[in-house]
């Protein structure tokens, strides 16, 4: 049980900072725009990176630099695109609507996947660090805190998502849209600035 919740808590203290993935993550969840599809990708995302860092690969990423900097070059261009995109959606009043109609299903979880995939921050979090720490607890051990790190994820996002989703109501004021569109514009831009920076 110690070992689990050490997962767990280490697995949360990982992924609460906001950064590109849990700003679209709060974005859809205000949009009420598929949120559950994009809860789910970035919970079994993290279960593939927890897994394979827990099995090993984390070690093996740790010395593919190369690997690590073409991440980093796509991931940038990205949140670069991405934030710009926000910057643009903050000055264009019929963007703001929370419960406006549906964006294009494909676009959303393609965006979506490409925060998670394309965030080189994802897989230092996941699958090196978490592995790296889980590899720690020897090998019955190792699984139980990276099924707490697991936990940890699925709780995050789901709250994240749906209840970004249950304050949609109070938050469909353009005013707060045109902030909140402003500040993911800006932190993506700071993001991407960071990441070229390394």
């Amino acid at each position: 049980m110690t070992t689990y919740l050490a997962g767990l808590a280490t697995g949360l203290g990982l992924i609460i900072a906001i950064g590109a993935q849990n700003a679209f993550v709060i974005r859809q969840g205000l949009r009420r725009d598929q949120v559950a599809a994009v809860v789910a990708i970035c919970f079994l995302s993290d279960v593939m990176f927890i897994c394979a860092g827990t099995a090993g690969i984390g070690a093996l990423m740790a010395h593919a630099d190369w690997l690590l900097v073409g991440l980093r070059w796509v991931g940038a261009a990205y949140l670069a695109w991405f934030g710009v995109s926000s910057l643009r959606q903050a000055a264009h009043p019929g963007a703001l609507e929370a419960r406006g109609p549906a964006g294009d299903r494909r676009a959303v979880l393609l965006g979506c996947l490409a925060v998670t995939w394309l965030n080189p921050h994802v897989y230092l979090d996941t699958v090196v660090m978490l592995g790296t720490i889980a590899n720690q607890h020897g090998h019955p051990g190792r699984w139980i805190f990276a099924a707490g790190a697991i936990t940890g994820s699925l709780t995050w996002f789901s709250a994240l998502g749906f209840g970004a989703r249950a304050l949609a109501g109070p938050l469909s004021s353009p005013r707060v849209w045109r902030g909140l569109d402003l500040a993911i514009g800006l932190m993506m831009l700071y993001l991407a600035v960071r990441l070229l920076l390394g």
